[in-house]
């Protein structure tokens, strides 16, 4: 069954100097101030695109792993994953860099690496973020 979730932008303003708030609409999170300062420079208290696709990655790659380390009988304890994406005014997003850490009962480091690579070609953000270029650090805790 597909499933659609929406997230609305109100923006105010030119690029530069005008400002919007971005609303999570399916689950009423909440709303997030977004700016181009926000985005190009330093947060500032407020989100960004890429802020969003960052967690987007770091969740959807989380659970992707998850679950193929459940199908393979080693459920993870715990994962602890960062995705950070890199973002160049004039060029775009450059990169992405996940950092997961997990905990997992009777798996090799080795055996961790290769699910945590599996895990990031599997990920549906992953996938939806295709030509960017995508790095993994992955290790047992």
């Amino acid at each position: 069954m597909a499933t659609t979730r929406k997230a609305t932008t109100n923006w105010e303003g030119s690029l530069f100097e005008g400002a919007g708030k971005v609303t999570l609409e399916s689950s009423g999170i909440g709303t997030y101030d977004v700016s181009w300062p926000s985005r190009a420079e330093e947060a500032n208290g407020k989100t960004s695109p890429e802020e969003l696709i960052a967690a987007a990655h770091s969740s959807c790659f989380s659970m992707a792993l998850s679950n193929g380390l459940a199908q393979a009988g080693t459920a993870p304890t715990s994962l602890e994953t960062s995705a950070e994406v890199e973002f160049t005014p004039g060029t775009g997003i450059t990169g992405i860099k996940l950092t997961v850490r997990g905990v997992v009962e009777g798996m090799s480091n080795d055996d961790f690496v290769k699910a945590a690579e599996a895990a990031k070609v599997g990920c549906p953000v992953s996938q939806a973020l295709a030509g960017t270029t995508i790095t993994l650090d992955a290790a047992l805790a």
